[in-house]
């Protein structure tokens, strides 16, 4: 594995990039959730909700190759 600027493996670095984007995207979605909601649009929300399930589902899957490559069976908590 190449290690990157930081010391860490570029794929190590890829998986958390991608896990913290996939989180923080998951807290800006609530609001656009909300925003829907109080303009009575059930269908954009659902929309919204099915991004927000998708996003979360790739951090549970960066999580999951994380602890891989780490040698464990879990690093710590991950989005349920």
């Amino acid at each position: 594995m190449a290690t990157g600027e930081t010391g860490f493996s570029d794929i190590v670095h890829d998986l958390i990039t991608v896990q913290y984007h996939a989180l923080k995207a998951g807290h800006d979605y609530e609001q656009f959730i909300r925003d829907a909601e109080n303009a009575d649009e059930r269908e954009i929300a659902e929309f919204f909700r099915a991004v927000m399930k998708e996003d979360a589902d790739r951090a549970r899957a960066c999580h999951r190759h994380l602890a891989h490559l780490s040698g464990t069976s879990a690093p710590g908590s991950a989005v349920t």
